[in-house]
């Protein structure tokens, strides 16, 4: 019990390093247009504190790593809260590395908020460490998945430089379809900050929809029983079949689709429908603070960076976790699905989403190794496939049911 609240002190502090470490970050790519400053200084100093603060969060996450493996007696990579948590070690593993080779101050300031993003998306989910149940069992939840994680973390990397290319290289004084793109890229990662927001804000207030379901199921005591489903989120959509039993701060509009299967189904859902209304909300305010697109109001922070060394950072990133995670996220899942559930491949959402990433990333490397496609376009590919993973992370983990579904509770 000890352990388990060290693990959760100790990413308590790594969130609140990162945090801190972001909005210094934050401070030396902008704070150096400032008047009466000198640029390259003042981004020297407050970057190398920034990245200083990081190495002690990743210090302190490397004890949480180390205390909830001890506690649990098995890699913290068995849910969702775990995995999450995971990632983003591997997220900050890669830019800590990264940022020693290039000693580049501003893709901290891209980086570091990815972290906290998916620290606090991990947050959303139940943190108790729980039995694993038989399929979970193994060694290999070991190998594949933190393997898996890793390729990701390293592929995050990627993606950040690839962001802050086109945000450097797209021309913002006229409206064209690669501004349209880049503030709909930016709009996706603001749905996920949206999400977060609301899931914390809703636990706290503490104001569920409950529902039960009109078909009954068989009980794990082996009795006929009505299930019930509880919303933390107000309820826009409801299950199929189904009475609410604890009214929460509103109505649903609508019921679920009946194709989607699985009674958390129209939760997920609805979790979804206020990801993405919180999203665009989010993204609307800050282009009325702004008064002008959120790449051009970036843009000023990365004006003094080498695209070409973006490309490069890129680029170097991919071929790194691209083979990282090839031998995670299919090879050694593979071999795992095997000896779970005796096949190497079953068409499982999670299992089709991680080869559509792969089969982009594989795209990506032919292309700029065949073709020359370097530059925006090597960008873009960065880019939207971080987003497949994006999708990978919360879609299909929140909405599609599969047998990756107890990653999802």
């Amino acid at each position: 019990m000890q352990l388990i609240q060290l693990s959760d002190w100790l990413l308590d502090i790594a969130f609140l390093l990162y945090v801190i470490s972001s909005i210094v970050f934050a401070i030396a790519v902008t704070g150096k247009n400032w008047a009466g400053r000198d640029p390259k200084q003042h981004e020297g100093r407050y970057g190398r504190i920034a990245y200083g603060l990081a190495v002690i969060g990743f210090v302190a996450q490397t004890g949480y790593v180390a205390a909830r493996w001890i506690a649990g007696g098995h890699s913290p990579t068995s849910n969702m809260f775990e995995f999450m948590a995971f990632l983003d070690y591997c997220i900050i593993l890669a830019y800590l590395i990264i940022y020693r080779i290039y000693k580049l101050t501003s893709i901290g300031a891209f980086v570091l908020p990815l972290g906290v993003i998916m620290l606090a998306y991990s947050y959303v989910f139940p943190k108790q460490i729980t039995p694993l149940i038989p399929s979970l069992q193994s060694y290999w939840l070991h190998i594949h998945v933190t393997t898996a994680a890793l390729g990701e973390g390293i592929l995050a990397v990627g993606f950040a430089a690839g962001l802050m290319y086109l945000i450097r290289t797209v021309p913002q004084h006229i409206s064209t379809k690669s501004t349209k793109w880049l503030e709909t890229v930016l709009a996706v990662v603001l749905m996920l900050v949206g999400f977060i927001l609301m899931d914390s804000t809703f636990a706290r207030m503490d104001q569920k929809t409950v529902f039960e379901m009109k078909k009954e199921e068989m009980s794990a005591a082996g009795q006929m029983v009505k299930p019930k489903v509880e919303y933390i989120l107000p309820a826009i959509v409801a299950p199929v079949d189904s009475t609410i039993i604890k009214e929460g701060p509103m109505s649903p509009l609508f019921e679920a689709p009946t194709w989607m299967e699985g009674k958390d189904a129209a939760r997920k859902l609805n979790t979804m429908l206020w990801s993405v209304l919180t999203g665009v909300f989010l993204y609307g305010g800050l282009r009325l603070i702004f008064r002008k697109r959120l790449g051009a109001a970036i843009k000023p922070s990365v004006e003094s960076v080498d695209p070409e060394l973006l490309d490069e950072i890129s680029y170097r990133a991919i071929s790194i976790g691209y083979p990282v995670f090839t031998l995670g996220a299919l090879i050694f899942a593979m071999i795992w699905a095997e000896e779970a559930w005796g096949r190497f491949w079953g068409w499982d959402p999670k299992e089709v989403w991680a080869l559509v990433v792969w089969l982009f990333y594989s795209a990506y490397l032919h292309l700029r190794l065949s073709r020359g496609w370097i530059g925006a376009k090597s960008a873009w590919m960065s880019v939207i496939g971080f987003v497949i993973i994006l999708i990978t992370l919360v879609v299909v983990n929140l909405v599609i049911a599969g047998l990756h579904s107890y990653a999802g509770v």
